[in-house]
C-alpha cells in the first residue's frame, strides 16, 4: 500500500472515532432537553461511525499496516437552539465526504485499485449520510417550530432502527 494512502487511512480511523464522539455529544444535548428521539437518532449515528472506523482499521490490518491509535479530540459543542446540532451534523458529514474523496483521489493517483474499491462503499455511504441529515433538517424546518409537530418528529426519530453490529452484541 502506498505510504501516503496508508497515512490518510490511518488518520481517517481517528476522524471516524471523532465523528462517533461528536454525535454522542449531539445525542447528549438532545437527551438533556428531553428530545429523546433526536438523542436516539444521534446515538445510532455514533455507533455507525464507530463501525466505519473499525472497517477502515480492519482494512489496514488486513494489508499489514501497523496502526497506532491516537487520542480522540473532545468535541467543542455549545448549542443555542435545537436546530444547531442538525446543521453542525450536515457540515460535519460534508467534511467527512471531502476526507474520503481525498483518500480516494490519492489511491487512484498511485493505482491502488484495491483501496479504491474498498472506498467505493464509503463514497456511497457518505451520500446517504448527507441525504439523511439534509432530510432531517428539512423536516425540522417544517415541523420544529410547532410543538405538536416537534413531538411527532421526535417520536418518529425514536423509532429509528439500530442495525449496527454493536447493537446486536
Amino acid at each position: 500500500m502506498n505510504e501516503k494512502v496508508a497515512a490518510l487511512l490511518k488518520d481517517q480511523v481517528n476522524k471516524e472515532f471523532y465523528s462517533a464522539y461528536l454525535y454522542l455529544a449531539f445525542s447528549n444535548y438532545y437527551y438533556g432537553v428531553s428530545l429523546d428521539g433526536f438523542g436516539h437518532w444521534f446515538e445510532v449515528q455514533a455507533r455507525e461511525e464507530q463501525e466505519h472506523a473499525m472497517k477502515i482499521l480492519k482494512y489496514l490490518q488486513d494489508n499489514n499496516e501497523k496502526v497506532t491509535l491516537e487520542a480522540i479530540a473532545a468535541p467543542n459543542v455549545d448549542f443555542s437552539d435545537h436546530k444547531a446540532p442538525l446543521t453542525a451534523a450536515l457540515k460535519h458529514e460534508q467534511y467527512v465526504t471531502s476526507l474520503i474523496n481525498a483518500i480516494y483521489r490519492e489511491a487512484r493517483q498511485c493505482d491502488d485499485f484495491r483501496t479504491c474499491q474498498f472506498l467505493d462503499w464509503f463514497i456511497a455511504e457518505q451520500g446517504e449520510e448527507e441525504k439523511n441529515t439534509s432530510d432531517l433538517i428539512a423536516k425540522f424546518e417544517l415541523f420544529g417550530s410547532d410543538t405538536k409537530g416537534l413531538y411527532l418528529l421526535n417520536a418518529e426519530l425514536n423509532g429509528r432502527a439500530d442495525t449496527s453490529a454493536t447493537a446486536e452484541a
